[in-house]
């Protein structure tokens, strides 16, 4: 049950980073086309939803050491 558990909390983080990721990434690049200049702003934008999948990894490997 701990197995399943913490790859229901893995796949939870990968899937919410991926769907977070897919609309950053769009509106990020038509954004650089318009105004190269804001490059790094959009980068900091698109990092920002990786905190989500190292939380799930966090967290599913708490469970399967039974931290938790």
């Amino acid at each position: 049950m701990l197995a399943i558990a913490a790859s229901i909390a893995i796949a939870g983080g990968l899937i919410g980073t991926g769907m977070a990721q897919s609309g950053i990434g769009a509106s990020g690049m038509g954004i650089i086309a318009e105004r190269p200049e804001k490059f790094g702003q959009v980068l900091v934008f698109f990092v920002i939803p990786e905190t989500l999948w190292i939380l799930g990894f966090v967290l599913g490997i708490l469970l399967l050491l039974q931290i938790l």
